[in-house]
């Protein structure tokens, strides 16, 4: 499958996601009109992250969260009656610029992604956040693009904008 792919957010910033043939792996970029401490907080702090992570239409519960190197984290996201949770490690955190953490929906047990989050400064005062996700096989990733993934990325993205402009992030 060919994914290169760029869908446009509500803020003039656009996340990329690119999913080259053949291999497993997605990589997106998508900058953020808010200082790097800023985007990389609202990554990490429980709090923050559930009011932005995933489609608009799910709510999020953070069963737990800890964002520091050898960490984990769990968290459910609710429609109606329906319930998908996510579990992780976190490899590596290094404030204010890297996260590395492992990624699975346990509606889909054994698929583990392992995300690498580079939050990166911008002369002007925002932050570009490049992420590259790799997958167990081109099958996994494959699943994850069908999943309707670009979609939740894109939604999720636009609600952290709202925070961040309105200082709640």
């Amino acid at each position: 499958m060919t994914a290169n792919t760029s869908k446009t957010s509500t803020a003039s910033n656009t996340v990329q996601i690119v999913a080259d043939p053949g291999m497993p792996y997605i990589d997106m970029t998508r900058e953020f009109e808010a200082p790097r401490e800023r985007v990389f907080r609202a990554h990490c702090d429980p709090e923050i992250f559930a009011k932005w992570i995933g489609p608009e239409r799910l709510s999020t519960t953070i069963e737990h969260m800890e964002a520091r190197t050898g960490g984990s984290y769990r968290f459910v996201q609710r429609e109606g009656e329906h319930e998908y949770a996510f579990r992780g490690s976190f490899h590596e955190v290094t404030e204010p610029s890297r996260v590395v953490m492992t990624f699975e929906f346990e509606g889909a047990p054994g698929n583990v992604e392992l995300d690498t989050s580079t939050f990166i400064a911008l002369p002007d005062g925002r932050c570009r956040l490049e992420i590259h996700s790799t997958y167990e096989s081109v099958a996994a990733r494959d699943a994850m693009l069908q999943s309707g993934m670009e979609t939740g990325v894109d939604e999720g993205y636009r609600q952290l904008d709202a925070l961040l402009a309105s200082g709640d992030a």
